[in-house]
């Protein structure tokens, strides 16, 4: 199947084309021709799958006809970077139509802004908070408004937007076409479809909370003090020209994560909320053009971070829900190429937090099964090649008291040198407070 198939204007064509785009994704294959249709979308799909192009490309060509220099279509985007990543590809998708698009945010002067939008746009791309500080001025006039799509929506949920969501839908025309696009369906996102759509149409590509198909993942259990080491050495594993993107729960360890990496050699920078927006799109441009290979970031500002060739995600901090962990990995494997997830987990502490990490069966180059997760909390875990893996074993269990949710002192390596373990994890299930047990039973080798 190809874009020419899909009822897309030629101007459209030419420029995907010159974007060297071969075929549609499953997401824009389902999502085009009900855009073009006027209809109402609810779509769902794995971040990295070409969503943008989804609900922009039927925005162009509808926009083509009709006045110049109004606002007709509207983008509400969770952070800034995410912004600027729907404007360049705006721009890009629309290079041969005429049509002009402005980006709306905060952390920079509103003066700008404020200019692009009293010369007239076609298309303007917003977060929600900064485009209520120039609705509330009179700077936004929405009487015309075609078109909006809500991108992310789970994220700009879980930040707090709603309020300020349902502000802006509340001042827009009824008779509108929406699009609501998302990595994740929750039950929050429901209600916010419910709310904004009218007899939509749904897309969903592969299950909800569902990381890319491409993404290898594996769980690093280490002891604290040897995290940062670990990090080094799973970094040094990584070609020359690889990218990997290392997440941390604050942006203070953000900052101190990436110092350390710097003074052990690594090409490391901070991405954070902390910083204004220059020193981001710079951290960001150094990132994209390879002078640096490692972005240690947070959630909310790497939320628009659009680079194809990451070729690793490191969650340094484990994330609080499955959702979170979805949206971390997706910055890698995109476009249907293919990367690795680690995440970086403290041994002396319960293996998950809030959601339960499920290990599969592995076997080696030989054939041989290196073991499986999930004995019961008490016993002993079944044995496996003594070259491959090795048990972790509760330490109240060891010492024949009651199971604290400890592990027993350091991780016991399978040979010399080796001071962490790696687990396979074939998916991330949402688990009750009651139902969590701080139990992994065998553990894979880092120099298998």
């Amino acid at each position: 199947m190809s874009f020419n198939t899909l009822g897309i204007a030629p101007e459209l064509l030419k420029a995907i084309d010159e974007q060297g785009y071969a075929a549609p994704t499953p997401i824009q294959l389902e999502a085009i021709p009900i855009g073009l249709e006027g209809r109402d979308i609810v779509g769902s799909a794995q971040t990295g799958t070409g969503k943008t192009a989804a609900f922009m490309l039927p925005i162009l060509q509808r926009l083509a006809i009709g006045p110049r220099g109004v606002l007709r279509a509207l983008v509400l985007v969770p952070t800034r970077e995410l912004a600027e990543q729907v404007l360049t590809s705006t721009r890009d998708y629309g290079r041969h139509t005429g049509l002009s698009a402005a980006a709306i945010y905060g952390g920079v002067r509103m003066d700008p802004q404020t200019a692009a939008l009293r010369r007239g746009t076609d298309i303007v791309v917003a977060t929600p908070g900064r485009l209520l500080d120039h609705m509330g001025r009179g700077h936004v006039d929405t009487s015309r408004l075609e078109v909006l799509v809500l991108d992310e929506a789970d994220r700009m949920l879980d930040m707090g937007f709603a309020p300020d969501v349902n502000r802006i839908l509340d001042s827009l025309p009824a008779k509108r076409q929406t699009m609501l696009f998302s990595a994740t369906i929750s039950s929050d996102v429901d209600r916010l479809a419910r709310r904004a759509l009218q007899d939509h149409a749904a897309v969903e590509i592969g299950r909800r909370a569902e990381a890319a198909e491409g993404v290898e993942h594996m769980l690093v259990a280490v002891d604290w003090a040897d995290k940062r080491g670990v990090l080094a050495r799973l970094l040094s594993e990584i070609p020359d020209d690889g990218r990997t993107l290392v997440f941390t729960r604050t942006k203070h360890g953000a900052d101190r994560l990436a110092r350390h990496l710097r003074r052990e050699g690594a090409e490391a920078t901070a991405l954070h909320g902390g910083m204004t927006q220059s020193l981001r799109n710079r951290a960001l441009d150094r990132f994209r053009g390879g002078t640096i290979r490692t972005l240690v970031a947070t959630d909310v500002a790497a939320r628009g971070i659009d680079v194809d060739d990451i070729v690793m995600v490191v969650n340094y901090d484990v994330p609080e829900d499955a959702e979170i962990y979805v949206h971390r990995v997706g910055r890698t494997a995109r476009a249907g190429s293919r990367g690795v997830a680690r995440e970086a987990h403290e041994a002396h502490l319960p293996p998950w937090s809030g959601h339960r990490l499920r290990a599969e069966r592995r076997t080696d180059p030989a054939g041989r099964a290196a073991g499986t997760a999930g004995a019961a909390p008490g016993t002993v875990a079944p044995s496996a090649p003594r070259s491959r893996a090795h048990a972790l074993i509760p330490r109240s269990t060891a010492a024949g008291g009651r199971h604290d949710g400890r592990f027993a002192g350091s991780i016991r390596p399978p040979r010399a040198g080796c001071d962490a373990a790696v687990f396979s994890l074939r998916s991330l299930i949402p688990l009750s407070p009651i139902e969590r047990s701080p139990w992994f039973a065998v553990a894979w080798s880092v120099r298998s």
